[in-house]
């Protein structure tokens, strides 16, 4: 079955398009580029990197700027998904959704109209064997992101790695925090992953952080020999 794979350069869209590629043909990759950085559907930390992504992956990469209005939104993601259905002849859509029943509900809709099927392979696995799966499989990953407390500046650029998992799971103990950022609080960027044939270099971030909430911005970056 030929998919596009909805992709934000993030951690759970870039396992949930590994798991894909397992058992189908990956065609393309989706991405809605939101103006607003509180959207409820749209990761927006690092959007921007996911084209060195697409090229480390060596798949086109379909590319749709939205507003990030509630709801609204939802008319370009199915814009985006019907151009790659007729650009790239996919046959299914995969999401990288675990807990998010707001979003995954309104990706099956989409998805219904446009009579394609819709593959959530993420969907209700367990977030502490999701976060050491990508570690187990070699994924190099970033948080570029926190929005909830006790998460603060510190956090920014940490790399993913078994220390940090026990950490996260601490927290979701102590405070009810969601270990892979279900509830919102923690944004991620893959720099390597095992499809990547190149992984990804920076060479200049930024951190902005006030509180429990900030980013870690990749300024500048290429992508270089593995």
């Amino acid at each position: 079955m030929r998919l596009g794979v909805l992709f934000s350069g993030g951690k759970d869209s870039t396992l949930a398009l590994h798991y894909a590629a397992e058992k189908e043909e990956v065609t393309c990759l989706i991405t809605l580029v939101s103006q607003n950085k509180e959207s409820y559907m749209f990761h927006t930390p690092n959007i921007d990197i996911s084209a060195l992504e697409a090229e480390a992956l060596g798949l086109p990469q379909i590319n749709k700027t939205t507003q990030g209005e509630k709801e609204k939104e939802l008319v370009d993601l199915q814009e985006a998904i019907a151009e790659a259905k007729e650009k790239f002849q996919i046959e299914g859509v995969v999401t990288g959704a675990v807990e998010s029943v707001y979003q995954a509900e309104r990706i099956q809709r989409i998805c219904w109209e446009l009579g394609l099927w819709c593959f959530n392979p993420l969907w209700k696995h367990d977030q502490k064997a999701l976060l050491e799966e990508l570690v187990k499989r070699g994924f190099e990953v970033v948080i570029s992101g926190v929005f909830a407390y006790p998460l603060d500046e510190k956090w920014l650029g940490k790399r993913l790695d078994t220390q940090l998992i026990s950490q996260l799971v601490e927290l979701q103990r102590q405070y009810g925090l969601s270990p892979s950022g279900e509830g919102g609080e923690i944004e991620t960027t893959v720099l390597d992953a095992p499809l990547f044939k190149q992984k990804i270099e920076i060479l200049s971030s930024n951190v902005e952080a006030r509180g429990n909430s900030g980013t870690f911005t990749i300024e500048e970056a290429r992508l270089v020999n593995k």
